[in-house]
C-alpha cells in the first residue's frame, strides 16, 4: 500500500475538515428552540471540551498546560483569530443572507495570498491566482440568483461578515509562522473559550432543548473542534493560501448536505457555480503535484 507524503496527507486533511464544517447548515435545520448566539455558545463550549479532553488525552494535564503557555503570543492572537470567526460568523447569519455571508467569506483565500506574500515573503505561483479568482467567481455564480440588495441590515451583516476572512488570513499566517517548533491546536481551545464567554451573556437565558443540545454537541465535537485541528495539523504541510483555498469546499458542500438531508433543492446556477469552484481546486492541487513530481524527477536524474 503507498505511503502519502506529508504533502498528500495535508491535502486529505483539508478535504475532511472543510466536509466536517459543511455539515453545520444541514444540522441547524433540525434545532427546536436554539437560535442566534445561544448556537454559537452551545458549539464553541462543546468545541472546548472536545479539543481540552483531546489535549488531555494525548498529552496528560501537565503537558497540556505546557503546550498551551508554549503558544506564547502567536497562540494567544490564533485564538482570538478562532474567536472572532465563530462570533461574527454566527452574528452575520442574524443580519443578511447565507448568500451574502458566503460571498463575504470566498474572499479569504485572496487575503491570505496576499498576508503570506507580504508577511511570510511567500511566492504565489500564477496558477493559485488563477485558481483564487475562478473560486471566487464560481461561489459569486453559486448565490447570484439569492443575493440580496446591499443595503440597511444586509449591509451591516455584510461587513460584520467581511472579519471572519481577515481573521481567517491572519490566523493562518500565525499558524505558518509558528511553523513546526510551535503547537497551536491549544489556540482552537481559546478561540472556543473565548467565543463561549462572550456568547453567554447575549444567550442567557438558555432555551435549547435535550434534542437541541445532542445536536450542538455533535456541532461542537464534529463540525467546529475536530476540523479546525485537523487544519492545524494540515498546516504543516501546506502553503497558508493552499489551506484557505481548499477551506473553500465547506461553501460547495454545504448546499449539497441540505439539498440531501433538509430537502433544499440547490438551484443550477449553484450546481454550476459549485462545478467551477472544484475545478478550481482541483486544478491547482494537481499543477503544484505535477510541478513537485517534476522536481523530484530533476533532483533524482542529477544525482
Amino acid at each position: 500500500m503507498p505511503i502519502l507524503t506529508s504533502h498528500q496527507r495535508g491535502i486529505l486533511l483539508m478535504i475532511i475538515a472543510p466536509t466536517l464544517w459543511s455539515i453545520a447548515g444541514v444540522l441547524t435545520r433540525h434545532l427546536d428552540a436554539a437560535r442566534g448566539f445561544e448556537v454559537t455558545f452551545w458549539r464553541s463550549f462543546f468545541s472546548a471540551v472536545f479539543v481540552a479532553g483531546a489535549l488531555l488525552w494525548q498529552q496528560g494535564a501537565s503537558r497540556t498546560v505546557a503546550t498551551i503557555r508554549g503558544g506564547g503570543a502567536l497562540g494567544v492572537l490564533s485564538g482570538m483569530m478562532w474567536c472572532v470567526m465563530f462570533v461574527c460568523f454566527m452574528i452575520a447569519l442574524t443580519r443578511t443572507t447565507v448568500a451574502n455571508t458566503l460571498i463575504v467569506l470566498s474572499v479569504s483565500p485572496l487575503l491570505t495570498a496576499f498576508l503570506a506574500w507580504l508577511v511570510l515573503k511567500q511566492h504565489i505561483a500564477p496558477r493559485t491566482w488563477l485558481a483564487i479568482a475562478a473560486a471566487f467567481a464560481g461561489i459569486a455564480w453559486m448565490f447570484a440568483s439569492s443575493l440580496s440588495e446591499v443595503g440597511g441590515q444586509h449591509l451591516t451583516g455584510m461587513l460584520i461578515a467581511g472579519a471572519v476572512p481577515v481573521a481567517a488570513a491572519v490566523n493562518l499566517i500565525a499558524i505558518k509562522r509558528a511553523g513546526h517548533g510551535i503547537d497551536l491546536i491549544p489556540a482552537v481551545l481559546l478561540g472556543s473559550v473565548f467565543s463561549a464567554a462572550l456568547m453567554l451573556p447575549m444567550a442567557w437565558p438558555l432555551q435549547a432543548s435535550l434534542h437541541d443540545i445532542g445536536i450542538l454537541a455533535v456541532l461542537g465535537f464534529f463540525q467546529l473542534g475536530l476540523p479546525c485541528m485537523l487544519m492545524v495539523r494540515a498546516m504543516k504541510s501546506l502553503s497558508a493560501p493552499e489551506v484557505s483555498l481548499l477551506a473553500l469546499l465547506e461553501v460547495l458542500l454545504g448546499p449539497l448536505w441540505a439539498w440531501l438531508g433538509a430537502g433544499e433543492v440547490p438551484a443550477r446556477e449553484t450546481l454550476m457555480g459549485g462545478a467551477v469552484v472544484l475545478a478550481a481546486l482541483v486544478f491547482n492541487e494537481l499543477a503544484g503535484m505535477r510541478k513537485a513530481a517534476g522536481r523530484a524527477g530533476e533532483m533524482a536524474g542529477s544525482s
